[in-house]
């Protein structure tokens, strides 16, 4: 198998002192001499983390996005700007439409809109899970049984709040190594253990090696935040890197169950696999 690099370009916090954060999230991932985004953050400082980090955004052949949401998605015209060559991008159908948290417009960005309109532009809009790039794979639309990860916030897709937004664009990005599965997490709106059972039936149950990202449990009630880190050890993954939305009460009790598995993400952070 391939060597994979992962470097996280955009996290609420920065852990290279030469990088910033800002509240979004983004990886570069360098796998068979090629360069991929899984997700763009804000797009405030991807451009200054690149730079300062020795990655060449012009390199960049595919973007997979894991949701619609500003934060995940605004960094689009910056990346597609610096490309030199035609970029595909990869998202599901319900990630253009309209989202609003209470009367606040979080879909993607006008610029970011007008930058998928591109004419170097390949736009991919998927409901089911597939191969974006030669060994990395997007979920697709993520199953969701368990009543104890069913969303804590809604979300809508008009101002007036008529119109729930079930996030079904939600969806993670995963890639094989010897050791088992790895999983990038956008925000996991879907639920962290949905993703990872979901992620295991489409890889034949393959062991989870490392689940990396935002796990959305910053609003979890107690009870919900219990249960996740109960089904964890069932799953089994030995490197756990809370990010972003996981928020801080949950960030701290994952490193309390998990202490040997945690380690810290942040703008900076470079995971070799």
């Amino acid at each position: 198998m391939n060597s994979v690099r992962v470097v996280v370009l955009a996290d609420n916090c920065a852990s290279a002192r030469a990088a910033r954060g800002e509240h979004g999230l983004s990886y570069s991932i360098e796998i068979g001499g090629r360069r991929a985004l899984f997700d763009t953050g804000q797009g405030l400082v991807l451009a200054e983390n690149a730079q300062a980090l020795g990655l060449d955004l012009g390199a960049v052949e595919t973007i997979a996005l894991s949701h619609g949401h500003y934060d995940h998605t605004g960094g689009l015209p910056v990346v597609l700007a610096a490309a030199r060559a035609p970029v595909t991008v990869h998202l599901h159908p319900d990630a253009l439409q309209p989202k609003y948290n209470g009367t606040r417009a979080i879909g993607i960005p006008p610029a970011a809109r007008d930058a998928l309109a591109g004419p170097n532009i390949r736009l991919v809009q998927s409901r089911g899970p597939g191969e974006v790039a030669p060994g990395l794979f997007l979920t697709g639309e993520i199953p969701r049984p368990h009543p104890e990860e069913a969303l804590a916030e809604i979300f809508h897709l008009d101002p007036d709040g008529q119109s729930v937004d079930p996030l079904l664009d939600d969806q993670s990005l995963y890639f094989d190594t010897d050791q088992g599965v790895v999983v990038l997490l956008g925000c996991a709106h879907a639920g962290v253990v949905h993703v990872l059972e979901h992620v295991q039936t489409l890889t034949d149950h393959r062991p989870i090696r490392a689940v990396l990202g935002g796990m959305h449990l910053g609003a979890a009630t107690p009870a919900r935040l219990e249960w996740v880190i109960g089904h964890l050890p069932r799953l089994a993954p030995p490197l756990l890197v809370p990010m972003h939305c996981t928020g801080p009460r949950a960030a701290a009790a994952l490193w309390t169950a998990f202490p040997a598995a945690c380690r810290p993400g942040g703008a900076g952070a470079v995971f070799d696999f």
